[in-house]
């Protein structure tokens, strides 16, 4: 009798153990993810390779070796397909995800950074730093279909909302450059503050934020008078824009002021600014629910905050050194089920329940993960 009891025990244990992971990975399954359809997380690494991770069965399952260098990556929204940059090689790199296999690799000259899709996926866009060109990729037919000299030492190229214009920032001449997106002709160089790294576009295509890293200036650019509005103060160097969904404001994070500040997108006033930790130095927002996830690098957390109401949630401990996020694809209208953030110095990905701010596991993925894209397909 003792031993039967003791099965019965053993027994109703596994049960419950069973049932419990089954109830744990629908919790964090998206609800749109039928039978059939995979949700990979893919993860560069230093080391040259990218990691492909299962976010349903929550394991890596392969690493792709694309090469050191990779500056950029990205899903495409259209197609079955994650798309890089590797500023070594100078090239830009296309992942199959079916087979996950390099698929394809497009000379477009030394040190490319960046690259950006054209609103309807048929183009890609990226910039060689080294040449001082801009190069417009056909995603279908993965060949170069249009180049154009730029600035001196361009490292991004960003498409506007509308499709119609390609805007280049210029690190070494310090302009955005503005080109025609179908043709690339150039139409016009617009000074900026000193050393830009990144722009930003305002949803109706009228207005570009244009940032340094080393600077605590912000250039504000009229995209439709094609001139440079003002230069707003920042209580220290930014490390990241983000626009709000309905494009009211823009935030931007940094760690140097050890939070955020506001601005009024139609005013170009600096609002009110928020603490927000140690050292926050990334950010992502779900435009569905009203959260900002701020990655603080010195803490070692994430803190979710609702920008509408400037209210701060408990930080969510993940790995050491977070920096690259994303969220996984919803519906359109329904918040995002899960956080994915890179933890640089841990080498791992945190898996956060973005309903509950709950960390659910952690992934190693290689030596200092760097750029996180997510595919679902």
């Amino acid at each position: 009798m003792p031993h039967r009891k003791n099965f019965r025990v053993y027994f109703l244990f596994i049960v419950l153990i069973v049932c419990a992971a089954i109830v744990l990975l629908r919790e964090h399954r998206p609800s749109f993810l039928r039978p059939g359809l995979h949700l990979y997380a893919y993860v560069s690494t230093s080391d040259g390779n990218i990691t492909v991770v299962d976010l349903v069965s929550l394991r890596p399952i392969q690493r792709i070796f694309i090469g050191p260098g990779i500056a950029d990556l990205r899903e495409h929204s259209y197609r079955d397909e994650i798309w890089g940059v590797n500023s070594t090689s100078g090239s830009v790199f296309v992942i199959d995800t079916y087979s996950n296999q390099v698929v394809a690799r497009i000379p477009v000259g030394p040190f490319p950074y960046a690259m950006d899709f054209s609103p309807d996926g048929r183009r890609a866009y990226t910039a060689s730093a080294g040449s001082d060109r801009i190069v417009a990729i056909d995603c279908g037919a993965r060949a170069i279909v249009a180049k154009e000299k730029t600035d001196s030492e361009p490292v991004q190229a960003r498409v506007t909302p509308d499709g119609k214009f390609v805007l280049v920032v210029n690190r070494g001449s310090s302009t955005l450059g503005i080109y025609d997106a179908n043709s690339l002709r150039h139409l016009k160089s617009i000074p900026v503050i000193s050393r830009p790294d990144e722009v930003v576009v305002t949803s109706d295509n009228t207005t570009a934020f244009v940032m340094s890293r080393t600077q605590n200036r912000l250039s504000v650019v009229d995209l439709n008078r094609s001139i440079l509005v003002a230069n707003l103060e920042l209580a220290g160097n930014p490390s990241t824009m983000l626009l709000k969904p309905d494009g009211g404001e823009l935030y931007v994070i940094s760690p140097e002021a050890h939070g955020l500040q506001a601005i009024n997108t139609w005013t170009h006033e600096v609002g009110d600014s928020m603490l927000l930790g140690s050292e926050p130095s990334n950010a992502i927002i779900d435009p569905n629910a009203n959260d900002m996830y701020v990655a603080d690098r010195s803490a070692n957390h994430v803190v979710p905050l609702d920008f509408v109401n400037r209210r701060l949630g408990r930080p969510i401990n993940v790995g050491a050194q977070p920096g690259a996020m994303r969220l996984d694809p919803v519906q359109p209208g329904a918040a995002s089920s899960i956080l994915l953030v890179a933890n640089e110095a841990s080498g791992d990905l945190a898996v956060i329940r973005a309903r509950t701010y709950s960390l659910l596991t952690m992934i190693p993925v290689g030596p200092h993960p760097q750029r996180v894209a997510v595919k679902l397909f």
